[in-house]
């Protein structure tokens, strides 16, 4: 039961992160179910006669949540296959300036801005555009093979990608502007997350764990108070909550205003002027916001109680062996297997849970082979916030092309592994060591999660 008391037993098949939290009151479900419409409604652009669906854009990444996370779950890149590549969707692509003056260091410190944009393109990559602006631009991405030589005589071939940006309509990015590609994450458990108490996270920063592991907080303003809060979410932890994750997708994905992030133009900088002379989908009648609060309320609603699948296989010796392998390889000073939510919290479904996470919300030096060279508040562009493995087993049920880590280069959950480094090179070397056997129940413990 890793999502406690709402763990869902159902059917596993394509829809098994679609489902309501099990220990949902009838009004909560009812929300939740009026969320779910909202999560996969396409948005248009304005003017239109669908007035409380328009106001997509103008610059804009895909025109649903659902675009994105498919069927709640990872999202997919564009193709390893260089003919096959279309336009990126659920893979966003940040862009970032080092911190190179002291006025930016100092907003930055003071958290008024988690990274510095490319002064033309943003925080992200548009790829796409409403009628009458050019989109940014396209993400194409090459591969090149990286054979790793394992233990037992096997051999694994990693992908190592390289990015461009082809297309470019709003003339060269600047010179020292960093990309950073970033792959949908599942939605399973957020509200969980959410609900685990503050000191239960940071109990385990700053500890020595083995192997040189000591995971550090990523603390980042919170736009409602101005206070310095915890983040928890996204790859590099730069979200305090469910309700802020939302909303900031809304924003820079959708181009959709919110009272949280109320402009209307998204990501459009000051250099797009064309694109803030383009009609909004604010309407005097429903609300200053092109999603008004109500409206995101739902949303956020629907985004923290989307239900953990139970377990399965859990007696099984071969997974028992492989949970044992995941312990002794000290898997788990990063991936911390359990928690018991707040007494607190805010809803009562997620009160005094306990959950199997496998993560500890903190941020990791993943070494070079990860490192996307952007800072994002006080993670450095080597760090990564550890991600929850609940679920990662179906992961492929759900969408049959989803890929793993932050930009979807792993194609297995082996080379998942393998790509690890930093302050995982211990335990990813421990793997590398291990009998071709015991990989393999490595493997079905985690496919049992």
């Amino acid at each position: 039961m890793q999502g406690g008391a709402g763990t869902v037993q159902k059917l596993i098949n394509a829809d098994i992160f679609s489902h309501p939290a099990a220990n949902l009151d009838f009004e909560g479900r009812q929300e939740f179910m009026v969320g779910n419409g909202l999560f996969r409604k396409d948005w248009v652009s304005s003017p239109a006669s669908t007035q409380a669906s328009d106001g997509l854009g103008p610059l804009f990444n895909a025109r649903s949540c659902q675009g994105c996370h498919v069927k709640d779950g990872r999202g997919t890149v564009p193709g390893f296959d260089p003919l096959e590549q279309n336009d990126a969707v659920a893979l966003l692509v940040r862009l970032s300036l080092p911190d190179s003056s002291a006025d930016a260091r100092k907003r930055l410190d003071q958290g008024e801005v988690a990274s510095r944009p490319d002064p033309v393109y943003g925080h992200q990559l548009q790829p796409f555009a409403v009628a009458g602006l050019p989109a940014e631009g396209q993400i194409r991405i090459s591969y090149q093979e990286e054979p790793v030589a394992l233990n037992g005589g096997e051999t694994a071939v990693l992908m190592r990608p390289a990015y461009r940006i082809d297309n470019l309509a709003y003339g060269p990015l600047h010179p020292d502007t960093r990309l950073s590609p970033r792959l949908a994450p599942p939605m399973l458990g957020l509200g969980l997350l959410e609900a685990i108490h503050q000191d239960d996270i940071l109990a385990h920063a700053g500890r020595d764990h083995g192997d040189g592991i000591s995971g550090r907080p990523n603390w980042v303003t919170d736009p409602r108070t101005g206070q310095r809060v915890l983040g928890r979410f996204n790859w590099k932890a730069g979200q305090p909550t469910v309700e802020h994750q939302s909303a900031n997708a809304f924003s820079g994905d959708m181009g959709l205003s919110t009272p949280m992030f109320p402009s209307h133009f998204g990501d459009c900088t000051p250099a797009q002027q064309a694109c803030h002379g383009m009609p909004h989908g604010a309407q005097p009648h429903l609300g200053e916001h092109e999603v008004p609060a109500r409206l995101m309320d739902f949303v956020t609603v629907y985004s923290q109680n989307l239900a953990l699948p139970q377990r399965r296989d859990v007696d099984d010796p071969r997974v028992l062996a492989g949970k044992q392998l995941f312990y002794a390889a000290n898997c788990i000073a990063c991936h911390v297997p359990k928690y018991v939510t707040r007494r607190d919290a805010k809803r009562a479904e997620h009160r005094f849970q306990l959950i199997w996470p496998y993560t500890d919300l903190l941020l990791h030096d993943m070494g070079a082979g990860l490192a996307d060279g952007q800072d994002e508040g006080d993670a450095s562009g080597r760090e990564w916030r550890t991600p929850p493995l609940w679920g990662i087993g179906l992961t492929k049920t759900v969408n049959p092309n989803a890929t793993w880590l932050h930009d979807g280069r792993a194609r297995t959950l082996l080379e998942a592994i393998l790509w690890h480094g930093g302050e995982a090179q211990a335990a990813r070397d421990r793997v590398v060591d291990m009998s071709p056997e015991q990989r393999a129940d490595l493997i079905r413990f985690l496919e049992s999660l």
